[in-house]
């Protein structure tokens, strides 16, 4: 039963109610209710009577934000520098991604490095974490570990230990005896959320929560929970692949959409220095339908290759199947290419992959999709060693991209020789990279295949 009285609050429009209702009375949506503790009239009088302090902007003081290196160099990367005092971390991704694995070795790289750390393992009993850590090999005896699903304990436990991090896993799993709802309801999530985080920024301890994805997309439920915290992490890939990427969505510590790569084994995740070396460590040269491409991840460019593969269809509409890529923006580009490229798709089915697992969204690898789907259709493989970069617009014409130059030293560095590149005035290609330029994507087949 709830000890403290609580409200429900619509999540459309604000609107407070006493009890649940199936339809807000003031916006008339549906289903958007939550259960949310409610606030006592006697805190309510306090927070009113004490004025907020004003001061010019140019007299705060400058505090800077106190780090120390988590033991895992590239999610320290992640972060903008290491793990922030008082931070609070948000760890996204879909159920066995590699989350937990991920947290345990960090949290056992944190108490390596003489961190106090405390995993609070929700959905684990302390028994089933021993067993993976010792398959993962974490022993550290700084690592701390509760296996509670009740909120009020674990603050409890926080405030005797003292940890400087702490790991939940997961936010989802826990329970507070204010709320009536069950584990995982959005007025569970959020309040467990709040406190906790509000015990971490009291006691300035670096705080990780484990988010799922749900099937609607969405991190632990409603995307409130992305506002409560400092920095949201997502860990991208296919489940059945070995890669796994990193990437920070939000982070007011440091620069977002810096990505890290791991590779899963028996032994957990392996931090890749070299991700671009990797990733086209087993591509197949000379091979119809295969592109390079730079994409930006961060302020990191990445090589990868994208293969298609088009096969004669049976259907009245032949079928477009995409992994990795937009398939909107792929619909888009076929239809760019039967117009303005002559390429005929009709009767034809198309099939797109980005290998390693990775997804691509931006569209500087425009020009590498429809390189690869050409080269597909006509059975013949691209220039050896050449990489692809620009955007291509539905008039046909090829639009350069950000960050040029840092995508051409990546594949300066990586030993590509040729790269063909939007048309602008001015180019610092590496040397021993000759540049092909175009204007337009009619330009294309003849640059490539020479007809």
């Amino acid at each position: 039963m709830a000890t403290n009285k609580s409200i429900f609050v619509c999540q459309s429009c604000g609107h407070r109610s006493p009890r649940w209702l199936g339809r807000c009375t003031e916006c008339g949506e549906w289903d958007t209710y939550v259960e949310e503790a409610a606030p006592s009239k006697k805190d309510v009088a306090v927070a009113r009577s004490v004025p907020s302090t004003v001061v010019p902007l140019a007299e705060v003081v400058e505090e800077r934000a106190s780090r120390w290196p988590s033991g895992l160099d590239l999610v320290d990367r992640v972060l903008g520098g290491g793990v922030v005092a008082g931070g609070v971390v948000l760890l996204a991704g879909e159920p066995g991604i590699g989350k937990s694995t991920l947290l345990l070795q960090l949290g056992d790289r944190l108490a390596g490095v003489g961190t106090r750390v405390l995993y609070a393992s929700a959905e684990e009993s302390p028994r089933q974490l021993r067993l993976r850590a010792e398959r993962l090999g974490c022993r550290e005896a700084g690592l701390l570990v509760a296996g509670e699903t009740g909120l009020e304990a674990l603050l409890a436990a926080l405030d005797q230990e003292r940890p400087g991090a702490v790991l939940i896993d997961s936010i989802q799993a826990l329970r507070s005896e204010t709320l009536d709802g069950p584990p995982g309801s959005i007025g569970q999530v959020r309040t467990c959320a709040e406190r906790l985080v509000g015990w971490a920024k009291e006691h300035e301890a670096a705080l990780f929560l484990v988010g799922h994805v749900t099937k609607e997309g969405n991190i632990a439920g409603p995307k409130s929970l992305e506002h409560l915290v400092d920095t949201v992490l997502t860990f991208e890939g296919d489940r059945s692949a070995e890669f796994r990427l990193l990437r920070a969505q939000k982070n007011r510590f440091g620069p977002t959409g810096e990505v890290a790569l791991f590779e899963m084994r028996d032994v957990g995740l392996i931090e890749v220095k070299d991700p671009s070396r990797v990733l086209l460590a087993q591509r197949r040269g000379n091979h119809p339908g295969s592109a390079v491409v730079a994409s930006l991840h961060g302020s990191r460019p990445l090589l990868v290759e994208i293969q298609a593969l088009v096969a004669p269809s049976n259907l009245p509409s032949p079928r477009r199947m995409v992994i990795g890529l937009d398939t909107n923006r792929v619909v888009l580009l076929t239809a760019v290419l039967q117009r303005f490229a002559g390429v005929d798709l009709a009767g034809l089915d198309l099939f797109l992959n980005v290998v390693g697992g990775l997804v691509l969204k931006e569209p500087a690898v425009d020009l590498g999709v429809a390189a690869a789907i050409l080269s597909a259709v006509r059975e013949r493989s691209l220039p050896e060693g050449a990489a692809f970069l620009g955007e291509v617009g539905l008039l046909g014409e090829v639009r350069p991209v950000s960050q040029t130059e840092a995508r051409l030293r990546e594949i300066g560095a990586l030993g590509l020789e040729r790269v063909f590149v939007p048309r602008v005035e001015k180019r610092n290609v590496p040397k021993g990279v000759s540049a092909s330029m175009l204007e337009n994507i009619d330009e294309l087949g003849p640059l490539v295949f020479g007809s």
